[in-house]
């Protein structure tokens, strides 16, 4: 059983990150074990900027977006000497496992942390993008979700007013979870996605087509991985001869109160997370599964590809 374990968060910020770091270091205090956070991520590994945490240390944070442990980028830990480094600062003060909070690329820098000096690490999978290979959920996904439906609200009572097109960017570079749900939830007349091929000049004939039919407005949502929401209004554009507006909604997406979701199954996660590495568990993955925590190894988690849900995929189809 560990005596003293670590927790971080790395990588883009999402709603639920302080949720999940106060549900590890309660817990971990609960079990009697010393708990240090790490400012910064990885930088902070490096940098030696981490303190014992207590209780208090996580009051007053569970409603916050964002992480207040902060996260940044570090070029030195993507390097081996960099990783032995960090590694033997945690030596120094006594720490013997390690909880990080981050999406894929984070989740990476812990597989090779891990194989590289053999100390335990368990990652939960933090990023709107709900990208990570095994599980339904990842933090903070449900909140960017929100966001994005609260724009679409608010664009398409101006799009009706002016009788225009909307195309909304939103994020996803490789993944287009977020544009699928939101596409689905708001009801898009189009919806955009790295993983589906899409012919912009039968994507505008269908805008025409409901514009005949009697529909004066269209919301298009677009992942960022599938094109640029500016280049692509701007074809439609030209194609449809229909006014056409672009929001490009950037970190907005990242950032808000996290909601009731998030915020309840982050602290599930942080909880099992804290459990499992005292325990001496390693080099897992703790996420959801048809509403279940399950752990997920965590190669898989960082080599394999998550696909979007059928039938989703099926019923943007019927809808749009």
């Amino acid at each position: 059983m560990l005596k003293s374990i670590a927790v971080l968060t790395s990588g883009g910020d999402s709603p639920g990150m302080n949720a999940a770091t106060r549900a590890v270091v309660r817990t971990a205090l609960f079990e009697g074990v010393k708990v240090w956070g790490v400012y910064n991520g990885y930088r902070g590994l490096l940098d030696e900027d981490m303190f014992e945490m207590k209780s208090r240390d996580v009051s007053d944070i569970i409603q916050r977006g964002g992480t207040f442990l902060g996260t940044a980028r570090c070029r030195r830990f993507m390097t081996e000497e960099g990783r032995q480094e960090a590694y033997q600062h945690l030596k120094d003060r006594g720490i013997e496992g390690i909880c990080i909070i981050g999406g894929d690329g984070s989740l990476r820098g812990a597989q090779k942390l891990s194989r590289e000096t053999g100390i335990p690490i368990v990652g939960l999978p933090g990023t709107i993008d709900n990208d990570v290979w095994g599980s339904d959920y990842t933090i903070g996904c449900d909140t960017a979700a929100n966001t994005i439906i609260d724009a679409l609200n608010k664009l398409r009572d101006t799009a009706s007013s002016h009788s225009r097109i909307a195309v909304v960017e939103v994020m996803g570079r490789n993944c287009g979870w977020l544009a699928l749900q939101a596409g689905i939830a708001g009801g898009a007349e189009a919806i955009l996605i790295p993983e589906v091929p899409f012919d912009l000049d039968e994507v505008s004939q269908g805008l025409i087509d409901s514009y005949n039919q009697g529909r004066r407005y269209s919301i298009v949502v677009v992942a960022e991985g599938a094109g640029s929401g500016i280049e692509i209004g701007n074809y439609i554009a030209e194609k449809t001869q229909m006014e056409t507006r672009v929001s490009v909604l950037g970190h907005i997406q990242r950032g808000g109160s996290p909601s009731v979701r998030d915020r309840v199954k982050a602290s599930q996660l942080g909880e099992k997370a804290a459990l499992a590495l005292i325990n001496g568990q390693s080099d897992v993955v703790f996420g959801f599964n048809q509403g279940h925590v399950v752990a997920i190894d965590l190669t898989d988690a960082v080599t394999r590809k998550k696909p979007l849900t059928p039938e989703y995929l099926e019923l943007a189809k019927v809808l749009v």
